[in-house]
């Protein structure tokens, strides 16, 4: 896998032992010219894998950046993926090892984009956005006013236009389909 953009273009990374599905070049070169700059933004990444993704965010001008992965089996290679690149941008990435949910719940971060990227045969696509609308009720809760929700599903996982409640909704305003993935983006409203 290589980094497709930023100060790190083209800087190959390892991917993990393990089950992983990681996302495509053209997928995350796409995405990421969808959301425009992130100089000065705080980046979540979720369901980590190898970090590519929070690699393609801190290399993009992400400024605080965090990723959680609880695969034990992709610890090593992802704290490698990321010393390196922290090395060469002098930059922290926050690293979390625990379910995402687990972390969610704890969190005490406020981001402006979050990106989701569970395993396909993950069933609570639904209640893990819900989750983050829940944790995201106050000003500066976990999802920023503003704020990027971006989830990876399989084709065949239906998503609903809005989750969340009257505290805080999340509506979907964008939808990508590569091959048979499918980036939805949901913002924060009120």
């Amino acid at each position: 896998m290589r980094i497709t953009g930023g100060k790190l273009k083209g800087r190959m990374i390892k991917c993990p032992d393990g089950i992983i599905r990681p996302a495509m070049d053209k997928m995350r070169e796409s995405f990421f010219a969808i959301l425009g700059g992130l100089e000065g933004k705080a980046f979540l990444d979720l369901f980590s894998g190898s970090g590519v993704i929070a690699l393609e965010a801190t290399s993009r001008g992400a400024e605080h950046v965090v990723l959680c992965e609880k695969d034990k089996i992709k610890i090593d290679t992802l704290l490698k993926n990321v010393s390196l690149s922290e090395k060469e941008l002098n930059k922290k990435i926050e690293c979390h090892f625990m379910p995402v949910e687990l972390f969610i719940k704890r969190s005490k971060g406020s981001f402006d984009i979050i990106f989701c990227d569970p395993p396909f045969p993950y069933k609570f696509h639904v209640q893990l956005i819900q989750s983050i609308a829940d944790k995201s009720t106050a000003e500066t809760g976990l999802l920023k006013a503003g704020g990027t929700v971006l989830i990876h599903r399989p084709a065949e996982v239906h998503m609903p236009d809005t989750i969340g409640s009257l505290k805080c909704s999340l509506t979907k305003t964008d939808k990508r389909i590569y091959g048979r993935s499918i980036i939805d983006f949901y913002q924060k409203m009120f």
